[in-house]
């Protein structure tokens, strides 16, 4: 006689209801879908266009929050990470600290003290991936991580918005690799506001997915996405070849351990 050994299947997390993934994946599909037409289109159009792609990043990312963490970590986030943004926004524009001395243009709408209110969406769109994959591979280093990918992460958005005139800078001195017109104090004031946020709201956000929460994959395809139309775009279509190699060279290094621990992992 034989005897048989059972090992009973984890249970897997339900997951979201199919109207909220539809939703979510419709955000994140809007928001890649604007960013592919951005080397495609000029004048007025594009301006509307990267405003749009920066608010439907922002309502994508506050989306997967909810739906993945809850109410309280989506009423937290959002107010908190839009308002850090603002903040440190406005120090930056009429201080020159932590970033570097450097001016919005109007293109980007309704200003608040020289700071486009636009702006602080961005921040709300890039915060929270750069804190779920940190919160995932780094231990007690989520802060550390987590600002370093947000860094990486403004190598390719600064040239593309100061090439559009979106903002100018001054640089007196060193400048980003492969990027004149961008100061290297730019990297490192990123890095630094990056630890301050993700250790803050790795501090008073829930950690804990709900038990029919979102997986990870809206977050997923947001950092894939942003590390291959940053390589491609650069290399093909806004002629920064150097930029598109050392820019994805270090996006990527930093994303590998989170992709690998993905890969290892379930996200349900």
């Amino acid at each position: 006689m034989s005897i048989r050994h059972y090992n009973p299947r984890r249970r897997r997390r339900a997951g979201i209801s199919i109207q909220a993934r539809n939703f979510l994946v419709g955000l994140v599909a809007l928001t890649i879908a604007l960013q592919i037409s951005y080397p495609l289109i000029d004048g007025e159009a594009l301006r509307i266009v990267t405003i749009a792609t920066v608010v439907a990043g922002a309502l994508a990312m506050t989306a997967h929050g909810h739906f993945a963490y809850g109410f309280k970590y989506s009423t937290r986030y959002l107010p908190i990470t839009f308002t850090f943004g603002l903040l440190v926004e406005i120090l930056g524009v009429h201080t020159g600290w932590p970033f570097g001395v450097y001016q919005y243009d109007e293109s980007l709408g309704i200003q608040l003290f020289g700071v486009p209110l636009v702006v602080p969406c961005a921040w709300v769109m890039m915060v929270h991936p750069a804190l779920c994959a940190a919160r995932r591979i780094a231990g007690n280093w989520v802060f550390l991580y987590g600002g370093a990918l947000m860094m990486a992460w403004d190598l390719f958005l600064d040239p593309q918005m100061v090439a559009a005139g979106r903002w100018t800078w001054e640089v007196p001195g060193a400048h980003v690799p492969f990027t004149p017109e961008i100061p290297l104090s730019n990297a490192f004031g990123w890095l630094l506001a990056g630890i301050f946020i993700v250790g803050v709201l790795n501090r008073v956000l829930p950690f804990e997915r709900r038990k029919e929460g979102a997986s990870l994959r809206a977050v997923d395809a947001i950092l894939l996405w942003t590390l291959f139309s940053g390589f491609v775009g650069n290399l093909f279509f806004f002629d920064r070849p150097g930029l598109a190699l050392f820019a994805s060279a270090i996006l990527g290094a930093l994303l590998v351990p989170y992709f690998y621990s993905s890969w290892l992992g379930s996200k349900e």
